[in-house]
């Protein structure tokens, strides 16, 4: 719960709609129990994902996914699967998988404002058959499968706020910081930015090649 810091919270769902106007019938219908064959072909065509999670203690979490087109398959209207690419090795997101068996997504193409959203249930899987499937140069380790229970499109808005295709907005932001100015604040500056980020950008690189099948 949020502590003292935030005054006026809402604690009532009739609270919250007292400063709220209900939703339209047609927002309402968006959401579907199944997959239609052009939100199919959306999160066959996505390259990122954020996929959300719990831990056994309602800990909430997020984590981006990334890939070529092809990373996720869409097996039917009510299944999906995610290949599980390279990453820190934490596994939260797997973890919290393995726990609860629950996932939130948003799948995004690239220069689309829209996105699709489904949530559902979520297991890990190492079966063969899943895993060979996918048209990858490696075989990933293991695959995320999702039993979809609710899916929805989202409007454009928070993408053209933001400017997120946006090369002028992209500019504008060219100075905020990356992950090595991150890390290096972390570390009270004990770390230099600058070589962080050259460690970085080796690790990416050397990362993504064996990925792609160069040894």
């Amino acid at each position: 719960m949020p502590d003292g810091r935030f005054q006026h919270t809402i604690d009532t769902l009739d609270g919250l709609r007292e400063i709220y106007r209900d939703p339209s019938p047609m927002v309402v219908k968006k959401e579907r129990p199944e997959l239609d064959a052009a939100s199919r072909r959306f999160i066959e065509l996505s390259r990122f994902a954020v996929i959300g999670t719990f831990d056994a203690d309602g800990r909430a979490d997020t984590s981006p996914r990334g890939g070529e087109s092809g990373y996720v398959r869409v097996l039917d209207d009510r299944h999906l699967v995610i290949a599980d690419l390279g990453g820190n090795n934490r596994l939260d997101t797997l973890q919290n998988i393995v726990v609860t068996g629950r996932i939130g997504l948003i799948f995004v193409v690239p220069g689309q404002s829209e996105t699709v959203r489904v949530n559902g249930a979520a297991c890990v899987t190492t079966d063969p058959a899943i895993l060979e499937a996918f048209a990858l140069p490696r075989l990933p380790k293991s695959a995320i499968g999702v039993t979809v229970e609710a899916t929805y499109v989202h409007c454009a808005k928070a993408f053209r706020r933001s400017g997120m295709w946006d090369p002028d907005a992209w500019a504008e932001l060219a100075g905020s910081p990356d992950a090595a100015d991150i890390i290096a604040c972390q570390w009270n500056d004990e770390l230099d930015a600058a070589l962080v980020r050259a460690d970085l950008s080796a690790g990416y690189d050397a990362a993504l090649a064996w990925e792609g099948g160069q040894d």
